[in-house]
């Protein structure tokens, strides 16, 4: 089972379009352009119904004490825990690829509706619908694609990986606004194969250069 994408090359940096978030002209940050990256899929094993598609960065600061903080960095040992950026299922896996902004483009305050979306597929909520659930102004549920968006200050260089996971049902046994949590828990003894492409993402301007 292989996953491509004419994006950006396996393993490189995600341009800045793909991105929720990127660095301003004049300096700090801004809201990006959020498209949604190609991916293409081959050599699913026989049997499969349905495709589940997870976007995560497992590079998120665990504590966030010192994140967006402009007189510091993030410390490169703080403890790691992943985000959710695009949870989606029921994909099926006819046609064999996700075009280029045909899910997300530009960033919805307050989040894009859902769980249901193209193709018959579901979307569940990522985890900008926790990060922003304390803003008055942006609060809400976030389905779909949202793209990078890590602290301008962070110390590392964020990691970002699309696992593809291919199913041997056509629904997965997950409902309502569920989460990526939920679904992992969900793919146990449903799964044929699975398949990755990665890029990597910053908006510290020390290592962005």
């Amino acid at each position: 089972m292989k996953l491509t994408s004419t994006s950006w090359v396996n393993g490189d940096r995600i341009p800045a379009r793909y991105a929720a978030g990127r660095i301003a002209a004049g300096g700090g940050v801004e809201f990006s352009d959020n498209v949604n990256p190609h991916l293409a899929w081959a050599e699913l094993p026989p049997g499969s119904r349905s495709l589940v598609l997870i976007c995560h960065d497992f590079d998120v600061p665990s504590k966030p004490d010192d994140v967006n903080q402009p007189d510091r960095e993030v410390p490169a040992d703080l403890p790691r825990v992943d985000f959710h950026h695009w949870v989606m299922v029921d994909l099926p896996p006819v046609p064999s690829e996700i075009a280029e902004g045909e899910y997300s483009h530009g960033f919805t305050p307050r989040g894009k509706p859902g769980p249901q979306t193209l193709r018959g597929a579901r979307h569940g909520v990522n985890d900008y619908t926790a990060w922003f659930a304390g803003d008055a102004q942006m609060a809400g549920q976030y389905y779909g694609y949202d793209g990078p968006f890590p602290p301008f200050n962070d110390s590392l260089v964020h990691h970002y990986v699309f696992t593809l996971y291919a199913l041997s049902v056509p629904r997965l046994p997950v409902e309502g606004a569920f989460t990526g949590e939920q679904v992992r828990a969900a793919l146990a003894g449903l799964m044929l194969d699975s398949a990755t492409f990665s890029g990597t993402y910053t908006l510290n301007p020390r290592l962005a250069r």
